[in-house]
């Protein structure tokens, strides 16, 4: 649920390795010309290009998402930066069809989170419509991401194999859902009474002879970011060492070429998809746990899709011998996709390693610009007719757009919205006596937007906008917490392992406090300056505090928040946003977005 948890790995800064570049395009170049080619009359050459293509975090998102969620930053050749509306699975299966054109050897690989934190389009109908569209992109082999946990382990196997929703049944008269026509892979995520894998760990594409290997794996860290009922009876693996296990049973059985797909990732040090990750500039490159990850995984796999921090990255990390290795990834909610050029050695059976120059990686904008495929506007259509009673219901009116996901600020106007909407519901005594809501970061999953996405008029919040917002439907919990543990839980945000990258609770009205980035974990919260309306937080005192289930379970990190006692099981948070939309906005007194003022922030 979280946007982009952190492991415990110091984050560093990682520069192209030179060292070992040498020989490997000594190699290249002594190549004949030619050798990429295909041979002619009955020598077929060495080598043989094959194309990857991959994308990863699509969230289900099947139309183009909106607002500041549908963009990316494109830098420009003369420094500034441009944001390029972009998404929509009618344009990436043109992209990804495009590109193919041309390459016989073509294989479409994603690094998880395909599905879960939906837009209503695809979560009102538990993500089969995402499965049937991934079916008709072709898609080859996926990784689960900790989303594809959301509904548990037995839901996720549904989505694999097909077979009608065990309570809703089947969407479509005479139609049972056919499941995915390409191997969801989880090699780290095993039963805990078995020890088994529960789904295959790894696969192998063949095409005349040419064979290579993908393992797939999620975070280790999943059980911290996704509810305890998602990942009940399942144990999560360390990701180097099930990588490195996988590749050796792949290299044994004669497949020399192997693809890791990871869903986890990094922080490039710019956010626009064309950064040269490799520019040997002071702070430049990438940061963040895949790079520790990419250091440890053995030599014997050639390149890392990776994903789960919506980034768009093409970086070379050196690989445990010192020779550069490519790490990608491309965004998310199908904005962006990569294209990677695996030179493939017909007599070693192995990928030839290069720089990333030479591995030719690169990634591409999905733009808007380009026709729509008619079999994705198809299935759209087909969805958005089921979907349409439900989703264009009117929940209320807002004067301009509240940012949420698209908001990098740590207090954001949506955030404060939310939270507010929680408290609000959960404050009468019968429904819980709450006085202060939080709210995780993570779970806001978009901006609610001013202009129509529909024929429902501007300012106009539908269901399915709400929905979108939060797609998770998490059942809200009213807790007993002492003041003490609810200064530890704002400690947490910034500490621990929330120290690296911050996770900052949206916090309701009436909460006030200081946060000074210049300081070092816990002490960034400013214990003196917390404020719950107008008094000091008393150690001893107990609090009444509304969260939804994933925090109250601890999540995130947030270990004090899953203390409360007293529990109170109130509405879903989707049912309290949506009431609280109809109490205080009106076509003529819509709701304007909330001041941000609740975190003061010293930088």
């Amino acid at each position: 649920m979280s946007a982009t948890p952190q492991k415990n790995r110091v984050p560093r800064r990682v520069l192209a390795a030179t060292a070992g570049l040498v020989t490997v395009g000594a190699l290249v170049a002594a190549m004949p010309a030619g050798a990429h080619d295909k041979g002619h009359g009955h020598h077929p050459s060495r080598t043989v290009d094959v194309q990857l293509l991959s994308f990863n975090d699509l969230h289900g998102n099947l139309e183009p998402p909106a607002g500041s969620a549908g963009t990316v930053s494109e830098t420009q050749a003369d420094g500034t930066v441009k944001s390029v509306p972009a998404g929509g699975v009618e344009y990436l299966a043109t992209s990804l069809r495009t590109a193919r054109k041309g390459h016989p050897y073509s294989v479409t690989a994603a690094g998880g989170d395909m599905v879960g934190a939906s837009p209503l389009l695809s979560g009102l109908f538990h993500d089969e419509p995402t499965i049937e569209a991934l079916n008709g992109l072709d898609l080859d082999v996926t990784a689960v991401g900790n989303h594809e946990f959301d509904e548990g382990a037995t839901e996720l196997g549904r989505l694999q194999n097909g077979g009608c929703h065990p309570v809703e049944g089947c969407y479509e008269k005479g139609k049972k859902f056919k499941g995915a026509d390409f191997p969801y892979l989880a090699a780290n995520v095993t039963n805990e009474k078995t020890g088994k894998p529960i789904l295959k760990p790894y696969t192998v594409w063949k095409k005349n002879g040419v064979k290579i290997g993908f393992i797939g794996v999620t975070l280790e860290g999943t059980p911290n970011i996704v509810t305890a009922n998602g990942v009940k009876g399942l144990k999560f693996h360390d990701e180097i060492e099930t990588v490195n296990k996988y590749a050796k049973e792949l290299d044994r059985q004669g497949v020399k070429s192997i693809v890791a797909l990871i869903h986890e990732g990094g922080a490039p040090a710019s956010s626009s998809y064309n950064y040269d990750c490799d520019s040997p500039g002071a702070g430049d490159g990438i940061s963040g746990p895949i790079v520790e990850i990419a250091k440890g995984i053995t030599p014997k796999v050639d390149a890392l899709v990776t994903g789960h921090t919506h980034q768009a990255y093409v970086c070379t990390v050196p690989d445990p011998s010192g020779n550069p290795r490519m790490v990608t990834s491309a965004s998310s909610f199908g904005k962006v996709y990569t294209d990677t050029t695996l030179t493939y050695d017909r007599r070693t059976k192995d990928i030839v390693r290069t720089s990333v120059k030479s591995a030719k990686s690169v990634n591409h904008v999905v733009s808007r610009d380009q026709a729509k495929a008619t079999d994705m506007t198809a299935l759209i259509a087909r969805w958005n007719t089921l979907a349409a009673p439900i989703a264009g219901r009117p929940q209320g009116y807002i004067s301009a757009d509240i940012n949420g996901r698209g908001s990098t600020a740590p207090e954001k106007p949506l955030g404060n919205l939310i939270a507010d909407a929680q408290l609000e519901g959960l404050a009468p005594a019968d429904k819980g006596g709450a006085v202060v809501a939080f709210m995780n970061p993570g779970g806001i999953r978009s901006d609610l937007v001013y202009t129509a996405s529909g024929s429902e008029g501007d300012g106009v919040v539908t269901y399915g906008e709400a929905f979108t917002v939060q797609p998770f439907t998490n059942m809200m919990n009213v807790v007993d917490l002492t003041g003490a543990q609810l200064v530890a839980a704002l400690q947490q945000q910034v500490s621990g392992s929330n120290e690296a990258s911050p996770k900052i609770l949206q916090i309701s009205k009436g909460l006030t406090y200081t946060l000074d980035m210049t300081k070092s974990g816990a002490a960034r919260v400013v214990a003196d300056t917390i404020r719950l309306n107008g008094e000091a937080i008393d150690p001893a005192k107990s609090y009444r505090v509304a969260m939804n289930e994933f925090l109250a379970g601890g999540g995130d990190g947030f270990a004090a928040l899953g203390q409360g006692t007293n529990k109170l099981v109130g509405a879903s948070d989707l049912d309290l946003f949506n009431t609280y939309l109809a109490a205080h906005s009106t076509a003529s007194a819509p709701l304007a977005p909330p001041a941000t003022d609740r975190i003061t922030i010293v930088q």
